[in-house]
């Protein structure tokens, strides 16, 4: 435990802190995936047909926007999304031979960016079928945590999702978020009300995550049909 001159318990200290910078990479790749900053002319096109694969809408449950009932509303969000600089959104390429032509499959953000801090949250995800329980999808994760911690320098990585959506909860638990705890009657989505479950991998246990994805990614861990052979958590 630390104390101060007073006597009081206080936090670590951390001697040579400085803010970090805040996100502004074009593109990040990995074998399966490259990420690259949301452009409209780009993406939109891609991302609305992959997305329509989803004939029910069940990907866009949890969001408070979508689905987009033509690409022009669909360009119009793209449009709106990729002028923030927080959220900072960024398209998700597939380019694992297993997943057919390189497309865009997906989008996910860095948002409530606190450099001062150095705190981020990954949000605003959603797959296409395209994308999901593909290796693309865990790689485009990895790629986000990878270069929030190693290259910014930032000592916590969020993920918060509605407690009622089972999936969001599963994937940060797989992903090697810790939970945190539930924000009751945290926000309004959709005009419902939203208790909000918080996650978070921190620095110190960044190394340890970032080797269970390392060897989860190597191409001998998946067979010839591209299944997995080690999980990327025990007991999944």
């Amino acid at each position: 435990m630390h104390v101060n001159e007073l006597g009081q318990p206080v936090g670590r200290p951390l001697p040579g802190w400085t803010p970090r910078a805040a996100p502004d990479a074009a593109v990040l790749t990995g074998s399966y995936c490259r990420l690259e900053r949301l452009d409209p002319e780009r993406h939109a096109a891609e991302l609305y047909d992959a997305d329509r694969l989803d004939t029910h809408g069940e990907s866009w449950t949890y969001l408070p926007y979508g689905p987009y009932a033509s690409l022009d509303d669909y360009r119009k969000w793209t449009e709106d999304a990729s002028a923030c600089a927080d959220p900072r959104f960024y398209a998700v390429v597939t380019t694992d031979p297993a997943d057919g032509e390189p497309r865009a499959a997906g989008v996910l953000s860095l948002m409530r960016i606190q450099p001062e801090a150095g705190v981020i949250e990954v949000g605003n995800v959603h797959y296409s079928p395209l994308l999901q329980r593909r290796r693309a999808a865990t790689e485009a994760q990895y790629l986000l945590a990878r270069y929030v911690f190693d290259d910014l320098g930032y000592r916590r990585l969020e993920w918060k999702c509605d407690a009622l959506n089972a999936p969001s909860r599963a994937a940060a638990e797989r992903l090697g978020f810790r939970y945190e705890g539930t924000f009751r009657q945290a926000v309004v989505v959709r005009g419902r009300n939203r208790d909000t479950a918080w996650y978070a991998i921190v620095d110190e246990e960044w190394p340890a995550v970032r080797d269970r994805y390392t060897a989860w990614l190597r191409p001998d861990n998946f067979d010839d049909r591209a299944r997995q052979r080690s999980p990327l958590r025990a007991g999944d």
